[in-house]
């Protein structure tokens, strides 16, 4: 019986302990089943390209489970569902699985699984690269290139870790999906221009709404407090499934015991806005509960969760202020940055340029070009003269106006 509402999430409890990998399956199978609108164009894709919380040099285990990646009887999990529904072609994406095709690096530690299903995998940061579209025009830029597999799919599936997140509060099937920029220069950006004061916030919608994920799986069986990688493992009991990226992640951080509709600088997102805000602002899902057919065999909080309070709270407004006031600084002075700075990229730092070059991958960290002023944020840009990919300037005027507010 159809509730009526667009958007429909479950979460199952499946103990940490006791649970097989047939019960890990059966558990899926169980939220997964209700999930019509996931199905319907999984069953009729030809190719179906999967992005996996997977590529890490180190796994970490927690109370027998993988702790900062999804586990293993969840990847097996989902691909058996997968295999067993669909008739489509699989490809597993991400990004530093191979340095050179055919080479597979230690980070790819799911290759086993793969081969098992018979699930291919895309490197994302070799080529060949497409540029796409945001539908609608971005949130913080309107084209992005990524790897020709995504516009041959015809349909994303999105299997992430429930981790707080240094930098975005919460990290689940949206944050998920920055595994797939490319980060090798040309084509792509290195991670710290996309990962930047301001601007991951808005990148990540950016990236769900070019690939669409139409099944959304979070692995709460243990997660992970304080950041992405090295925090403290939680015991949640607990998968959730979806059939829309944003109403997922919304339900998975009211199961973290956080509010889905909070934003910077309520915790856990004590550095920037709400990602999954800024997505339900534009109309891609909803952060509201009510508005979701939302049905839960656990309660919340499943643990305590929040993230880790790396800088004061006047230092992070300090640089998010800066951030913006040199994006408009670049806007405002587009045609001489472009007359001195052409094809290259460069940092500014209180209104001036200090440093430009065509890569900056070598720079490891902003004290090597800039002063050492904690709360002054550098901005890195790539002046190119056709602004290909179309950078919304007003975000940065949007923000200030946030923070006056």
């Amino acid at each position: 019986m159809s509730s009526g509402k667009d958007y429909t999430v479950r979460a199952a409890r499946c103990d940490h302990r006791s649970a097989t990998n047939e019960d890990v399956y059966e558990a899926l199978r169980r939220i997964t089943d209700p999930l019509t609108r996931s199905w319907e164009k999984l069953e009729k894709a030809k190719k179906i390209v999967i992005k996996f919380n997977m590529m890490h040099s180190s796994v970490h285990y927690f109370r027998g489970r993988r702790r900062e990646l999804v586990d293993d009887s969840v990847c097996m999990a989902v691909l058996r569902l997968l295999r067993e529904r669909t008739a489509a072609d699989l490809v597993a994406a991400d990004t530093r699985g191979y340095v050179i095709p055919g080479e597979p690096e230690s980070q790819l530690n799911y290759l086993r699984h793969l081969r098992e299903f018979g699930v291919d995998y895309v490197e994302c940061n070799l080529p060949p690269f497409a540029l796409y579209d945001v539908p609608g025009g971005g949130n913080m830029f309107d084209r992005y290139s990524l790897h020709t597999c995504f516009g041959e799919a015809d349909a994303v599936v999105s299997v992430a870790k429930m981790k707080n997140h240094g930098f975005m509060g919460v990290t689940m099937c949206m944050k998920n999906l920055f595994g797939i920029t490319p980060h090798l220069n040309p084509p792509g950006r290195i991670r710290s221009y996309y990962h930047h004061a301001i601007r991951l916030s808005y990148t990540l919608p950016d990236l769900a709404m070019i690939t669409q994920p139409c099944l959304n799986i979070v692995d709460a069986t243990v997660g992970q407090f304080g950041q992405e990688w090295g925090g403290e493992g939680r015991v949640g009991d607990a998968l959730i499934a979806g059939d829309q990226t944003t109403a997922t992640d919304a339900c998975g951080t009211y199961l973290m015991g956080h509010d889905p509709k909070s934003d910077w600088p309520t915790p856990p997102f004590r550095r920037d806005r709400n990602h999954l805000l800024v997505a339900a602002e534009r109309g891609f899902g909803t952060v509201d509960l009510d508005a979701i057919d939302f049905v839960s065999e656990v309660e919340a909080p499943l643990a305590q969760f929040d993230s880790n309070e790396s800088d004061t709270p006047e230092i992070v407004r300090s640089i998010r202020r800066t951030a913006c006031e040199q994006g408009i600084i670049y806007r405002d002075r587009m045609d001489e940055m472009i007359g001195r700075y052409a094809n290259d990229f460069i940092y500014m730092q209180e209104g001036e340029v200090v440093w430009s070059g065509k890569d900056p991958a070598h720079i490891s960290s902003h004290r090597e070009i800039g002063t050492d002023k904690p709360g002054s944020a550098m901005f890195m840009k790539l002046v190119d003269p056709e602004e290909t990919e179309g950078e919304r300037f007003e975000v940065y005027e949007d923000n200030l106006r946030r923070m006056v507010a």
